[in-house]
């Protein structure tokens, strides 16, 4: 909206880690919509494609946190796998009617994870980097990127899968590693610690994968 002449719909389940608060700053502009709604709906899904008419598709909406995907893996599923199906099936339908010339421009941009390739070492990930998910949530997105990239090969949906690190920022759910520590720091509690704290993380700040993102388009 700040950056750029488009026309942005968010659509949105708004679970306990969506608030409409991180919004604010662009409700009141002529060029952004919100509808609430689940990824899982596919009439949803499909009705707002028709309504909207889009010329981009960014997939963003996942359940994220790990921990969560070990006590509870079956939103996993339903969201990160069926899911993205869902919208898969209603892009391509939309994508499918659309003017050749349209056909050819739209994009849709699947945002995944680096988790699906493991566990981080000293050696970077590439898009060559076998799949190694290793917990409940880094499969589910496995399983989505694989569908994503079956649904190009044979349909020829112009799709793009992305891998990014752990993102962090203004706004972030306070169940967020980063978040989660400096509130324990602030409050003179304990900082936990995972495993035996010889993990290894990455980290992207949130703005310059937006950034990132509108690059890719």
């Amino acid at each position: 909206i700040r950056n750029t002449p488009h026309q942005v719909l968010v659509f949105d389940k708004l679970t306990y880690a969506g608030t409409l608060t991180s919004l604010e700053p662009v409700s009141g502009d002529a060029r952004y919509q919100f509808v609430q709604a689940d990824i899982c709906d596919a009439e949803a899904v499909a009705k707002v494609m028709r309504d909207f008419d889009p010329d981009i598709v960014a997939h963003l909406a996942a359940e994220s946190h790990v921990d969560r995907s070990i006590h509870g893996p079956g939103d996993f599923i339903k969201t990160n796998v069926l899911g993205t199906f869902n919208l898969l099936e209603a892009v391509r339908a939309y994508w499918t009617e659309l003017p050749e010339n349209e056909q050819q421009a739209f994009r849709f941009l699947h945002v995944s994870t680096d988790e699906v390739y493991g566990t981080v070492d000293k050696d970077p990930f590439t898009e060559t980097t076998r799949y190694n998910p290793r917990n409940p949530y880094s499969a589910s997105k496995a399983s989505s990127d694989q569908f994503v990239m079956a649904y190009h090969n044979t349909y020829g949906l112009p799709a793009i899968v992305t891998n990014c690190s752990n993102n962090y920022g203004p706004n972030q759910h306070d169940e967020k590693f980063i978040p989660t520590v400096i509130k324990k720091v602030l409050n003179g509690e304990k900082i936990p610690v995972y495993g035996n704290g010889s993990n290894v993380r990455d980290w992207l700040y949130v703005m310059d994968h937006v950034n990132a993102i509108d690059k890719i388009f």
